[in-house]
């Protein structure tokens, strides 16, 4: 299995900054570790095309980016504060979704050992999100021609709004979001398939509600590939998650998804997405299991 990852995936944040930057070193770092993957299945990504930015984010919200004038409030809205490292890290990860895309359709399988930002919208970041990487990589496979249709299963413990408001009445794209009916985005988009969840949704509710979704958003979305986007924030003690899974339901989650759409025949792209552990490191080790349990398909 090969994966996306660049050193410049990490940025310098302030001191005390909620977000754990530090996660996006520590992924590859255990992957490699544990033999999951080998030195050559690291693949950095270069930069990013203009015009495969441009399919999915406004001119002037790419101009604000490139020269770092966003406002005080569309710099609190989005979350992280802007910087010439952050907005190089945001492209690098996009590229490496596409690339990620584009090596599972060769391979069957391949992943971005970051990306899943499925807030960001065509003209603003949010929720720490600066460039919908999964909408970009969508976008620049169906100019090429070489994708027609795609699933995106959004597994993240937050809804994929931006991605939602972004492919909404492309009946190529098909989005599935299983979230917290609760938290964060307060006002939700309408995806092609929500399914909200309870306060404290536990392993067998969860996997309940992911059994019966998820087979019908595979047969609905006839689709040639899948992005997967395999949030750890739905565990039991996250920051943000207000959800209550174990490590096992977290495994068991991952190796129902990854079973399914293998056996359906299907591509498919992993992203990181959110998670918010005690510790960086921790999110990290959570964030490997899917990795792990990928590897039977490698």
């Amino acid at each position: 299995m090969r994966a996306s990852h660049h050193p410049d995936y990490v940025v310098r944040l302030p001191a005390g900054h909620p977000f754990p930057m530090g996660k996006y070193g520590y992924v590859p770092q255990l992957l490699l570790e544990r033999g999951v993957l080998a030195p050559r299945d690291l693949v950095a990504p270069g930069p990013i095309a203009r015009e495969d930015l441009l399919r999915v984010h406004t001119p002037a919200y790419l101009a604000k980016l490139e020269a770092g004038t966003l406002t005080p409030a569309e710099e609190r809205q989005l979350g992280v504060p802007w910087s010439v490292a952050l907005w190089r890290r945001s492209q690098l990860a996009a590229q490496g979704t596409l690339d990620a895309a584009r090596r599972a359709l060769a391979d069957g399988l391949s992943a971005n050992l970051a990306g899943g930002t499925h807030h960001a919208f065509p003209d603003h970041g949010e929720g720490y999100c600066v460039l919908n990487d999964v909408a970009i990589a969508i976008r620049a496979l169906q100019a090429e021609g070489s994708l027609h249709r795609v699933l995106v299963v959004d597994l993240d413990v937050h809804q994929g709004n931006g991605t939602a408001a972004i492919f909404r009445g492309d009946e190529r794209v098909y989005t599935f979001s299983m979230h917290g009916a609760r938290n964060y985005p307060v006002r939700k988009q309408r995806s092609t398939l929500d399914v909200e969840l309870p306060d404290g949704t536990g392993d067998e509710s969860y996997l309940a509600a992911l059994d019966a979704a998820l087979p019908r958003a595979i047969e609905e979305s006839r689709a040639g590939l899948v992005f997967y986007l395999a949030g750890v924030d739905v565990l039991a003690g996250d920051r943000y998650g207000r959800l209550a899974l174990s490590e096992a339901g977290l495994r068991a989650r991952e190796r129902r998804v990854l079973g399914a759409v293998r056996a359906a025949g299907l591509p498919i792209v992993i992203t990181l997405a959110g998670g918010y552990a005690p510790t960086p490191l921790r999110t990290a080790e959570l964030h490997a299991i899917v990795f792990e349990e990928a590897a039977a398909y490698a």
